[in-house]
């Protein structure tokens, strides 16, 4: 075969969107059965905001025919075809039959567009006009814009001068908590907090925002007030049973043009009709997933159920169209261009509840997490989100991620998969190297997923890599502001490598390498035919050709691990750093990096510990995340779409980070104009260090464990604090 090609790389684009841009329609048609960021092209539609002819707006009281979902199976969920496994001589005779040059043109991308910083109002206006004029949809914060673009338009968005940067979304990691017992109970009054009850009034008049997956039970006992649920929305974002948020109030939810917005007022409904029909309410009005034990179900009760924290707050929720069998893969996005999109709605929601142009207070939860990117506050996501929180009365909590395993708890425990995902050290001198060993597939896996292997470190460095597939000779050395884009190895595994100089978020140098299936031509009747990444070790070597520092950490992006339906052994599967390389910290999600919002750890109080699955910190940066633990251990909450049992025990981050977001909640029914930096304060200071801790920042419990009594005291303590210094200017100015 032919010496991979090495070439200059485009600094406004992403190694991950080139080397999107670098597959034909086939490979990319093929790529959207599990990349996130891709999908088909759809038709064209009249305008934006325009839904879809089956989504006819129906009245609270009408109801489409449907049937009541059992198990675990998502609704309308596409019948997975079988793929075709090919060997490395296969692949190599098919990618000579077939040449693949021809750039995409049937496929579309979900992106995050950013602009430069300082534009003047009228070019930032024209730079978004032209960027809008290929989007099919496009949504816009201060310098970043959430676009969807067809793969043909790519290109031709950086002709507009003001596009600094472009890259797709991150993959989402679905959450992933220990399923404990079937519970009879409720946990009744434990997580009631009755200090300073009078003035927090139990979460009343604020709004708490559920983004999660697995579908929201509406009509669970947990969230029924006489008779009726204390849900105000749900945005299905795959679902098509009523039309999108979109034009219901333009131009606020402009750009949320797609899924399907159920209101409380349908909710209501279908909960009087679910009793004279004997039927399940959610049954009448369908999510898209409505998975018994519902992962979102459980953690909208933890924050703001009956039982829960915030007892009397509006409850609102985004359901995520996360994994591919949750949706028709091919033909939708999950990817955390979505986690924005949801956030936008829940804001635009708060003020459309709120009174005298006064938004309601809002307090979200997002238990769900991504693990790209340089793990400090630059990505687009952290900058979204921080952005969002830059305004009075919002706060947004995010769990730290379950990845806290690093080693087997017993000979056949493989969980520890999920935690060598970080790797760190230094280069000491010009010259000088260092190899990280990464293993893919293996003990019968054969792994048809792509990976991905992030490397950064500091722009006074200059590092060439180089990478050796399992049982071949090192490739050629790939040196600063040069890339190997979909070349074909001889073990059939498509490599990419890219050395970036001077990202434009951090300024830092970020290695990019990842490792792709070899994506054939569809059989007849649609099964893919797909050559697996060679398994193995896969040796990645940094060789410092200048160095003042030399340090560098380094990330998997990681799958959640799935076998292909249908198949063997074939996985989609989590590709890890081998012994000698991953580190035991920094494993934090990238998600929960951003500098305002709350990341939270699990504490299993009963070890009076972390629990070993909670993700550690710092940020790359050093800063101190997480900020606290909360008991995220055998939690009992709701448990979603079962008609005989109605509580379950879940363990996990997941479990943790509602409990806070429903705290932060009562802390905004006592003074709503809180900002999540001071909210982000006072949990700190208030927090407990568990028996045997200081009260010094820890990676694995943050500041330590949240004291919900003394979080709403100190808040009404700092409330009156501020009445009386109010006052006592006033007083003065009168003078």
């Amino acid at each position: 075969m032919a010496a991979p090609k090495i070439r200059s790389l485009d600094p406004r684009l992403s190694p991950k969107l080139d080397v999107f841009l670098g597959g034909t329609d086939e490979v990319n048609q093929a790529r959207a059965e599990q990349c996130p960021s891709v999908a088909l092209a759809e038709p064209a539609v009249d305008g934006p905001g325009t839904a879809p002819a089956t989504r006819e707006a129906l009245a609270p009281g009408e109801f489409r025919e449907s049937i009541e979902v059992e198990g675990d199976a998502p609704v309308d969920a596409a019948s997975p075809r079988a793929p075709t496994v090919l060997s490395p001589a296969e692949v190599i005779a098919l990618a000579t039959q077939t040449p693949q040059k021809a750039p995409p043109e049937n496929v579309a991308f979900s992106l995050f567009v950013k602009l430069d910083r300082d534009l003047t109002p009228s070019v930032r206006q024209a730079a978004i006009k032209a960027v809008k004029r290929y989007a099919k949809r496009s949504r816009w914060k201060l310098d970043t814009g959430v676009v969807e673009v067809a793969a043909r338009d790519v290109r031709d968005l950086l002709v507009n001068a003001a596009v600094a940067y472009v890259e797709p979304g991150q993959a989402l990691r679905g959450p992933e908590p220990l399923i404990g017992h079937n519970i009879t109970k409720g946990p009744g009054d434990s997580r009631r907090v009755k200090a300073e009850s009078a003035r927090h009034h139990d979460g009343q008049n604020v709004l708490v925002g559920i983004i999660d997956v697995g579908g929201f039970d509406f009509a669970h006992t947990d969230f029924l007030d006489k008779g009726e649920t204390r849900w105000v929305s749900i945005w299905d974002q795959a679902g098509s049973s009523r039309p999108s948020p979109a034009g219901r109030i333009p131009p606020h939810y402009d750009g949320l043009d797609y899924g399907s917005e159920i209101c409380r007022g349908a909710m209501n409904a279908a909960i009087k009709a679910a009793r004279s029909r004997n039927m399940a309410a959610s049954s009448l009005e369908p999510q898209s997933q409505m998975v018994i034990g519902s992962h979102g179900t459980h953690v909208a009760s933890i924050a703001a159920g009956n039982d829960g924290v915030a007892r009397k707050a509006f409850i609102a929720g985004v359901l995520l169209a996360l994994r591919p069998e949750d949706t028709v893969a091919a033909s939708s996005f999950y990817d955390s261009t979505r986690i924005a999109d949801a956030v936008e709605y829940l804001i635009e929601l708060a003020a459309e509840l709120g009174q005298d142009n006064t938004p309601l207070p809002l307090s979200i939860n997002i238990s769900l997490g991504t693990n790209g990117h340089a793990h400090d506050t630059s990505s687009a996501m952290a900058r979204w989100i921080d952005n969002a929180l830059a305004t009075r009365g919002r706060c947004v909590s995010v769990a730290a991620g379950n990845a806290g395993q690093v080693e087997p708890g017993s000979p056949t425990d493989r969980g520890y998969v999920k935690g060598r995902i970080h790797a760190s050290g230094r280069i000491p001198a010009t010259n000088l190297r260092r190899e990280l060993g990464w293993i893919v597939g293996g003990d019968g896996v054969q792994d048809i997923s792509e990976n991905e292997l992030e490397i950064w470190y500091g722009p006074q460095d200059r590092f060439d890599v180089e990478v050796k597939p399992p049982g071949q000779p090192w490739l050629e050395p790939i040196k600063l502001g040069q890339m190997m884009r979909n070349a074909l190895l001889g073990n059939g595994t498509v490599l990419s490598v890219y050395n970036e100089a001077y990202h434009p978020a951090n300024g830092l140098n970020r290695i990019s390498v990842l490792l792709s299936p070899f994506f054939g031509p569809q059989q007849p009747g649609g099964s893919p035919q797909l050559g697996p990444i060679a398994s193995g070790e896969w040796r990645v070597r940094l060789t410092g050709a200048v160095v003042r520092d030399g340090s560098f950490d380094a990330w998997i992006e990681r799958d959640d691990p799935r076998r292909v339906p249908g198949s063997a052994q074939q996985w989609r599967y989590p590709s890890y750093f081998a012994s000698g390389s991953y580190t035991d910290d920094r494993m934090i999600g990238s998600l929960a990096c951003a500098e305002r919002l709350l990341s939270v750890a699990n504490a299993d109080i009963d070890r009076n510990a972390a629990h070993v699955t909670s993700s550690r910190g710092p940020t790359r940066d050093g800063r101190p995340k997480p900020d606290i633990a909360a008991n995220g251990t055998g939690v009992v909450a709701a448990k979603g779409f079962d008609s005989e049992v109605q509580w379950i025990e879940m363990t996990g981050t997941s479990m943790a980070s509602p409990h806070v977001c429903g705290v932060a909640a009562l802390m905004l029914g006592i003074k709503p104009d809180l900002t999540s930096a001071q909210i982000q304060g006072i949990l700190r200071s208030t927090s407990s260090p568990l028996p045997g801790q200081t009260f010094g920042w820890r990676n694995d419990t943050g500041f330590g464990l949240i004291d919900a009594a003394a979080c709403v005291r100190a808040t009404a303590k700092f409330t009156d604090m501020v009445v009386k210094s109010t006052a006592a200017t006033e007083s003065g100015s009168a003078q």
